[in-house]
């Protein structure tokens, strides 16, 4: 595999450091927890350090399983929904196989099946149809060796959300041809509509991943999952799994076990901070004549667009010296014009002052 490292990973707030940026709206996920204010219990005279099961936390996996229409067996715990998706593709997809794809995408998404080699068609999504597709734009890339169609809902970077009835037209595709669609549903308890059970209740040829990561603020754990109702495909993922990393860390496992046990107690305050970012950003954009966007329906993030007459290098140089970090374009394959603007991370302060300072190097780099 020819593997690369990646704009939105060199430049990442990580890499940059956190303590070198004021404003950070970056980030995709909503503000990291800190361990003492989960309230969680490990009792270290209990917590064996062994190999766990293969599979993962078999009382997590249950939770899962109930809202999945999945067996206990189909879910399989991976570090993160990173690793779940590496995973899929190095479980699917050869250099003899053809994979369906949106742009913008979440780089690995992109990436892990570039450097495996295999044939790769876009759906290209654009700002003048509001970030949205249909069957029909997958179905017109469709070969006799499409293997895997991939779509992220609540989409990342722009927070647009497939509409439910298109999703069952596309499962619907899969079946017709044989092949398997992978549903990225990381921001799935952050839908600011209607809350469905995960893609895989809708047919055996659904893959669905995510996390906790983004909508529970809790990267550090690295637990991600990855459910299939197909268990030949179920086996064939713990397989490899078992030949990355045999199992998880019982510790990560235990305490995602009880974080996602107590969920329903945890997603109220979640989502009201993440309405209230985004009505700060909502305000924002209604005020600033200089940026326009597709307002999201989830998630945390949007995709806004400078409109016209501005440097653009200038202005990005501009808000890096103002202490503020957006996503650029370019860490999606996009015009740097574009900027993944995250309001879950954010304080209410933060997120209003970095915004601020955008409007500042706006007017400061106007042609």
């Amino acid at each position: 595999m020819n593997y690369k490292r990646l704009p939105i990973e060199i430049e990442s707030p990580e890499e940059h450091g956190y303590g070198n940026i004021k404003y950070n709206l970056a980030e995709s996920s909503t503000r990291d927890r800190v361990l003492a204010e989960l309230g969680l219990e490990l009792n270290p005279n209990k917590l064996i350090l062994q190999y766990g099961d293969h599979r993962g936390h078999p009382e997590l996996r249950q939770l899962l399983a109930n809202e999945s229409h999945c067996k206990l067996e189909q879910v399989l715990l991976t570090p993160g929904a990173a690793g779940a998706l590496f995973i899929v593709s190095t479980s699917l997809l050869t250099s003899d196989d053809h994979l369906i794809v949106l742009r913008p995408n979440y780089a690995t998404n992109l990436e892990t099946p570039r450097a495996i080699g295999c044939d790769i068609s876009f759906v290209d999504l654009s700002f003048e149809n509001a970030w949205q597709y249909t069957a029909d734009d997958i179905e017109k890339h469709i070969k006799p060796n499409t293997k895997l169609i991939s779509i992220t809902t609540p989409h990342n970077p722009t927070g647009t959300v497939l509409d439910y009835e298109e999703l069952k037209k596309i499962v619907a595709l899969a079946e017709k041809h044989n092949c398997y669609l992978l549903v990225d549903e990381t921001y799935r308890d952050l839908n600011l509509g209607t809350i469905y059970p995960f893609a895989t209740h809708l047919s055996e040829r659904v893959i669905s991943v995510a996390s906790l990561s983004k909508a529970y603020g809790l990267p550090g754990l690295r637990m991600g999952w990855l459910l299939t109702r197909d268990s030949n495909l179920a086996t064939t993922f713990l397989a490899a799994k078992e030949q990355i990393m045999i199992s998880g860390s019982i510790i990560d496992e235990e305490l995602s076990y009880q974080v996602y046990s107590q969920r329903k107690d945890w997603l109220p305050k979640i989502k009201n901070e993440v309405t209230s970012g985004l009505e700060v950003v909502k305000k924002w954009m209604d005020q600033e004549p200089l940026m326009q966007w597709v307002e999201p329906s989830g998630g945390v993030v949007c995709f806004p667009r400078i409109k016209r007459n501005i440097n653009v290098e200038a202005f990005h140089k501009r808000i890096n010296e103002l202490g503020t970090f957006v996503g650029p374009g370019h860490w999606f394959e996009q015009d740097r014009r574009y900027m993944r603007v995250g309001f879950g991370w954010p304080t209410m302060q933060e997120l209003e002052l970095g915004l601020q300072c955008l409007s500042q190097a706006l007017r400061e780099t106007q042609d």
